[in-house]
């Protein structure tokens, strides 16, 4: 199945939705390249960014499940086709 190249975005505007958050992204670890997490404490937010690799109905599927959550704002940045060389295949995908 052809994948995608895409960034997440996260805003952590509260702390409620963490749980759900970090279980959502568990779930999808097998597709996640990596992330990295900013806590900006002067303006009371976190910031997370996802790097992930999938097909692009599941990376869709994630960014709007972690939209929905309480506190929690999401975006998603897809890198042109043209511009990421070869495919992969996926092994694992969410469970």
């Amino acid at each position: 199945m052809e994948t995608r190249v895409a960034v997440l975005a996260i805003i952590v505007r509260e702390g409620t939705s963490v749980r759900e958050l970090n279980e959502l992204l568990h779930r999808y670890s097998g597709s996640i390249i990596g992330r990295m997490g900013v806590p900006y404490r002067q303006r009371g937010v976190n910031i997370i960014s996802v790097a992930i690799d999938a097909p692009a109905d599941e990376i869709s599927a994630l960014s709007g499940k972690i939209g929905r959550l309480p506190g929690i704002t999401a975006k998603t940045v897809y890198a042109p086709e043209d511009a990421v060389r070869g495919q992969t295949d996926q092994k694992e995908g969410p469970s």
